[in-house]
C-alpha cells in the first residue's frame, strides 16, 4: 500500500476575491501534492471556500441577494482560478454543503454534552470585517488591532468553548514537536501567546443568522471559525472514522498565511484535544506579499489579479515566480519588473535555451538519435555527479518546505550544464571524425541531466516539463524510480525544441 500525504490550503473567504496571496498558499500546496504523487504517495489535497459568518450575510443584503447566492458566485472564481493555475486538488470543500455542515454539528454537540462547551454571557468589542473579539486592553482606542477599523461593543448570550483548559497541554504538545509551528519564529510568537494564559472562547453567535445553527439551540449560529476549521476533517467524512478520514488523518501539513497562525495553531489544536481526535503534524505560515513595496489594498488599487497575470506571463511562468522569488515563510514584494527579469534570465536565457541548444545540436550531429555514451571523462564525470546530487538536494528542500531553494538546487545544474557545453564545445567535436564518440557521450550526458532537470521541474511546471521531456523523447509519467541516472536509452528519437519561454521584450 502506498504511503499517504494529506495537504491543505486554507478555505477562502467567499467575502474576497482571489488574489495573489491566495494563488501562492494554493501554488504551494499544488507543487507539494505533485512532489509527492511523483514520489510514490497517494495524496489528498484540500481546498475550498469558507462561507458563512457576518461579513458574507452583510455583503448578500447589500447587493440584494441571498448570501448562497453571493457564495455560489463568487466560489466559480475560485474554481475556475484553480483550474487555469493547474491546481490539481482532490476535493474542494463548501461550508454550506451538507457533509460539512453535519460534521459540525457532530464536533459541537460532542463537546457540548461532554460540558467543554457551556453557556454564557459575552461583552467585548468585535471587528466585524475580521470577525474577532477583542479585550479592552486589545482594542486601541476603539480600533481593531489587525486592522485598524473601528470596533463595536457587543453584549450578547453565548456558547463558550474551555478553551483555558487546554493551554497547557498544548505548550506541551508545542514543546514535544518542534515541527508542529513553521517555521521557527511562529512557532515562539504561539509560544508567547499560549504563556499569557488562554480565555475561554466565544463559539456561537445571536446577532446574525448566516451560519450552521447550535444543536438544539438554533437562536445561535455556531462561531464561523469553529465552522471553517473543521473543514479539514469534514472533508474525509468526518463524524466517519473511517475510511478516508482513517487513512489521511492527521494532517501532514495545513499551509497557511501568517495572519490566520493563532487560529490553526491555537484554536484548531485545542478543539481536536477536546474531541480526543489528533492533532495536524505541521502548520506552517508563509509570509505576506506586498506590491512594489506597499501593501495591497482595494484602496490602493495595487491587488495583483492573477488571471491577468496568467494571461500576460503564461500559467507556469507565474508559478516559477511565485515559488522562486521569496523564500518560503518570508514576506515577498511583487512587481512586474521582477517577474519579468525571472522569465527572461532563468526561463528564456538559462532553461530554454539549454534545451534548444541541446536538442538542435543532435539533430544536427546524429539525424535526432541518441547514442549509445562511451566512457566518462572528467568533465562528463562532473555533470552528472552535480545532476544525480540535484535530486537528493530536492528531496531534502521539499521536505523543509523551501520551495525556493529546491529551484535554486535545480538552477544550480541548469547553469552547469550551459557550462558544460561551452566547456566541451560539440561543435569543434563534431568537426573531428575520431571525436564522434566522445561527441555521442556528450550529448548523451547533456540530455540525460535535462530529462532528470525536467523531471524535478514538473510538480513547479507541469506544462514545461510535459513539453520538454516529449522533445527528450520521453512520454511516460515520471516516477520515483525514473529519477536516477542513465533513464534515457539509446536509439531515441529526439526532437529539435521551440524555445520554451520567449523573451519578453521591456519598453525603456
Amino acid at each position: 500500500m502506498k504511503p499517504s500525504f494529506y495537504v491543505t490550503t486554507p478555505i477562502y473567504y467567499v467575502n474576497d476575491v482571489p488574489h495573489i496571496g491566495h494563488s501562492y498558499t494554493t501554488v504551494a500546496a499544488d507543487v507539494l501534492a505533485r512532489y509527492k504523487r511523483l514520489k510514490g504517495y497517494e495524496v489528498f489535497f484540500l481546498t475550498g471556500s469558507d462561507e458563512h459568518g457576518q461579513k458574507v450575510e452583510k455583503a448578500a443584503q447589500t447587493n440584494g441577494e441571498t448570501p448562497l447566492e453571493l457564495a455560489d458566485r463568487v466560489v466559480k472564481r475560485f474554481q475556475s482560478l484553480w483550474e487555469k493555475l493547474g491546481i490539481s486538488n482532490n476535493d474542494f470543500i463548501r461550508t454550506t454543503q451538507e457533509r460539512h455542515k453535519q460534521g459540525v454539528s457532530a464536533i459541537f454537540k460532542q463537546l457540548l454534552d461532554q460540558g467543554d462547551i457551556y453557556l454564557g454571557e459575552y461583552e467585548d468589542w468585535y471587528c466585524t470585517p475580521c470577525e474577532t473579539f477583542w479585550t479592552e486592553t486589545q482594542a486601541i482606542d476603539g480600533t481593531c488591532p489587525d486592522c485598524n477599523r473601528p470596533v463595536e461593543k457587543l453584549k450578547e448570550e453565548s456558547y463558550f468553548f474551555k478553551m483555558s483548559a487546554y493551554g497547557e497541554r498544548l505548550l506541551a504538545h508545542i514543546e514535544a514537536n518542534p515541527e508542529f509551528i513553521q517555521p521557527k519564529s511562529k512557532r515562539n510568537e504561539i509560544i508567547s501567546f499560549i504563556k499569557e494564559g488562554l480565555r475561554d472562547l466565544s463559539v456561537s453567535r445571536t446577532s446574525f443568522s448566516w451560519g450552521i445553527p447550535v444543536p438544539g439551540n438554533e437562536r445561535h449560529v455556531i462561531y464561523v471559525w469553529f465552522d471553517a476549521l473543521t473543514n479539514y476533517i469534514t472533508a474525509l467524512g468526518y463524524p466517519d472514522q473511517q475510511g478516508t478520514y482513517q487513512r489521511f488523518w492527521p494532517v501532514d501539513v495545513h499551509l497557511i498565511g501568517k495572519d490566520i497562525l493563532r487560529f490553526h495553531t491555537v484554536y484548531w489544536p485545542t478543539f481536536l484535544m477536546a474531541a480526543g481526535l489528533p492533532l495536524p503534524k505541521k502548520v506552517f505560515a508563509h509570509g505576506w506579499w506586498t506590491v512594489e513595496g506597499q501593501k495591497m489594498s482595494k484602496s490602493l488599487q495595487n491587488v495583483v489579479e492573477p488571471n491577468m497575470l496568467i494571461d500576460t506571463y503564461g500559467v507556469d511562468a507565474v508559478r516559477y515566480f511565485l515559488m522562486r522569488e521569496v523564500p518560503f515563510g518570508l514576506d515577498g514584494d511583487f512587481s512586474h519588473a521582477s517577474l519579468v527579469s525571472r522569465i527572461n534570465s532563468d526561463l528564456a536565457n538559462d532553461l530554454g535555451n539549454l534545451l534548444s541548444r541541446s536538442t538542435a545540436m543532435l539533430v544536427k550531429y546524429f539525424n535526432g538519435e541518441l547514442q549509445v555514451p562511451g566512457p566518462l571523462s572528467e568533465q562528463d564525470q562532473i555533470l552528472k555527479e552535480k545532476t544525480v546530487a540535484m535530486v537528493s538536494a530536492v528531496d531534502t528542500c521539499m521536505d523543509e518546505l523551501a520551495f525556493s531553494k529546491a529551484l535554486q538546487a535545480i538552477w544550480d545544474v541548469v547553469s552547469t550544464a550551459n557550462k558544460y557545453i561551452d566547456d566541451t564545445a560539440p561543435w569543434a567535436m563534431a568537426k573531428d571524425p575520431a571525436q564522434q564518440q566522445q561527441l555521442g557521450t556528450v550529448m548523451y550526458c547533456l540530455l540525460e541531466a535535462q530529462r532528470l532537470i525536467h523531471s524535478l521541474i514538473a510538480p513547479f511546471m507541469p506544462d514545461t516539463s510535459r513539453t520538454a521531456l516529449r522533445c527528450l523523447g520521453w512520454q511516460q509519467e515520471v516516477t520515483e524510480s525514473d529519477l536516477v541516472w542513465g533513464g534515457l536509452q539509446p536509439k531515441t528519437e529526439i526532437t529539435k525544441a521551440a524555445a520554451l519561454f520567449p523573451r519578453i521584450e521591456t519598453k525603456e
